[in-house]
């Protein structure tokens, strides 16, 4: 099986698919510019960040690559708009946005000529977002990790989201290897977004203690935890996750109101930037629920290159 490319806007990837956007610092200009430079598109995950911090890492990732870069970014977050303004500002490829829903975005793109990508996990929520000028869906599984829409699978999703709308479909959700996008572009899928495999790279801007965690993970330590952010999120099992489970958590002393809406059973920036800079005791470690498959931390050219190989080796 060979790969086609992926078209969204103006913009063609060779390698139809996207790096996840990984907040917090997780996906920055190396990982999203190794991922371009690849063929692939990469996101840099813009939540968490100051304006003047994306702006930095989009003008990084430039100097690194002529591909494609986009952002991700959390519509619950309190500074989404500015995020998406600041990123359009600065001439970005194109807009992924997940973990709410915007009406307003698709404004922004308009009047910019920037490709917004919503991520759904309903084929009414894709129509709608066709309608309002999306040019690309990107469609999330129950697998997925960090804030999930659904529990249903990605592999059950595609093909009636495929139906319901005339832009690419992106599947997104418990993809790790080359079978997994053969079997999601057979459904209908015209790329895929991997999210936990690049979080796992060499590029990728976790700390090493991270990455090494990642390696360690078994099936039984993933778990469904309950964010501030009003979703359901995956993540792995340590003593944080715990502390989630049983609802012992603390309140942040230092609240910064970086939620449009917060159930503040614990500061969400805090967990995420303790995990990313590599404390996996007291840090909340989203991944994927096939973390388990990842065996090695790889650079993102033999990431990209076993992937192909093993596509074309399924007829």
């Amino acid at each position: 099986m060979k790969l086609p490319e992926l078209k969204i806007g103006q913009h063609v990837a060779k390698i139809p698919i996207i790096q996840g956007g990984m907040a917090i610092r997780l996906s920055t200009a190396r990982l999203a510019a190794a991922v371009a430079e690849a063929g692939g598109i990469g996101l840099i995950a813009a939540s968490g960040m100051t304006f003047d911090e994306l702006r930095h890492e989009i003008c990084l990732a430039r100097s690194l690559t002529k591909g494609i870069i986009g952002i991700n970014a959390m519509v619950a977050a309190r500074q989404f708009a500015g995020l998406v303004k600041t990123a359009i500002q600065e001439g970005i490829d194109l807009v992924v946005a997940g973990a709410g829903f915007s009406r307003d975005m698709f404004g922004m793109g308009k009047e910019s000529g920037t490709p917004i990508v919503p991520i759904v996990s309903t084929a009414k929520l894709a129509k709608i977002s066709e309608s309002l000028g999306a040019s690309a869906i990107i469609v999330e599984g129950g697998e997925a990790g960090g804030h999930l829409g659904t529990d249903k699978s990605i592999k059950a999703l595609i093909p009636d989201v495929k139906k319901a709308v005339n832009i690419p479909v992106i599947a997104a959700g418990g993809i790790m290897n080359g079978q997994d996008i053969a079997e999601v572009m057979k459904l209908g899928a015209d790329g895929v977004q991997m999210g936990t495999r690049f979080a796992a790279s060499e590029e990728s801007n976790a700390a090493p203690a991270l990455k090494e965690y990642y390696l360690k993970a078994r099936p039984e330590d993933v778990v469904l935890i309950k964010s501030p952010v009003g979703m359901p999120a995956r993540a792995i099992k340590n003593p944080f996750a715990e502390k989630i489970l049983e609802s012992t958590t603390d309140k942040s002393d230092n609240c910064i109101a970086c939620l449009k809406h917060c159930t503040q059973n614990f500061c969400i920036i805090d967990a995420l930037i303790r995990a990313q800079q590599g404390d996996v005791d007291t840090g909340l470690v989203f991944t994927g629920e096939y973390v388990h498959k990842i065996h090695e931390i790889l650079p993102v050219k033999e990431i990209f290159a076993r992937l192909i190989k093993e596509v074309e080796e399924i007829n």
